[in-house]
């Protein structure tokens, strides 16, 4: 980009394994001041991980629900107009009392609540609430973990109700940011990033059925995020991006 971008980076979702691997990355880049960590639980304490201990590192806790979160946009106060990167990690596939539908005799109205909550409603209060803290005349690219299956055009095998719905409607509501933040923030450049299938939590129980040069670690992942948002530019404009920097049909 032909301005250079502010130098800290916000990770939202921090605690899950694409989360830790942002933020692992990104302390890895020498030219980024300081990296700011959101998480329901917290810092992790596996002291194996050399980036916990960090000083570049601030960790800020929010149960997620909005005024928690506006507590979070007060703590966030001293790094308004300088933050040049934000990773918006949240999702949900699964859970120990639900699973993916396949079928539509599957759909239960509090396991679809808890998805969409987690993976449209949650991002969309986080940009909604954001817009004072990145609003400011140096680019800030905003990258929110979508998915491919949330292409409504892309949907040819239908099953994982919720988990498809909850990211078509995310990427719905990215489009309409992006065009409210082309005319109120025209510094931010809004990415729906799909990520792959990923080593995590979230895909595990599907892993068996993925080839192995088709499962990627949260390390290439991060480091491939970081490269797109790197030569991103700020075009007022929507991007739904996989891992390869190629686009997804809406």
């Amino acid at each position: 980009m032909s301005q250079s971008k502010p130098n800290n980076v916000l990770v939202l979702g921090a605690g899950g394994g694409l989360g830790q691997a942002m933020i692992a990355r990104f302390l890895t880049d020498p030219e980024v001041d300081h990296v700011i960590a959101v998480s329901r639980n917290g810092q992790p304490q596996d002291l194996s991980a050399p980036w916990i201990a960090h000083s570049r590192l601030v960790w800020i806790e929010s149960e997620y629900d909005q005024q928690s979160m506006l507590n979070v946009i007060g703590q966030l106060a001293p790094f308004a107009g300088e933050i040049g990167r934000v990773c918006i990690c949240h999702g949900i596939l699964h859970d120990d009392h639900f699973w993916p539908e396949k079928r539509f005799e599957d759909i239960d109205s509090s396991a679809m609540h808890e998805i969409f909550q987690a993976n449209t409603i949650i991002p969309t209060l986080w940009l909604k609430l954001l817009h004072k803290t990145l609003a400011g005349k140096a680019p800030c690219i905003v990258a929110v973990f979508s998915a491919r299956v949330g292409s409504t055009s892309d949907n040819r095998l239908g099953g994982w109700y919720s988990y498809r719905a909850s990211k078509a409607a995310l990427n719905s509501l990215l489009k309409s940011f992006a065009v409210e933040y082309a005319r109120r923030l025209k510094n931010v450049k809004l990415i729906a990033f799909h990520p792959g299938t990923v080593d995590t939590d979230l895909s595990k129980p599907f892993q068996a059925s993925v080839p192995e040069q088709n499962l990627f670690s949260p390390a290439f992942v991060a480091d491939q995020l970081a490269k797109i948002m790197a030569n991103a530019e700020v075009d007022g404009q929507l991007s739904y991006l996989d891992w390869e920097g190629k686009a997804i049909q809406f």
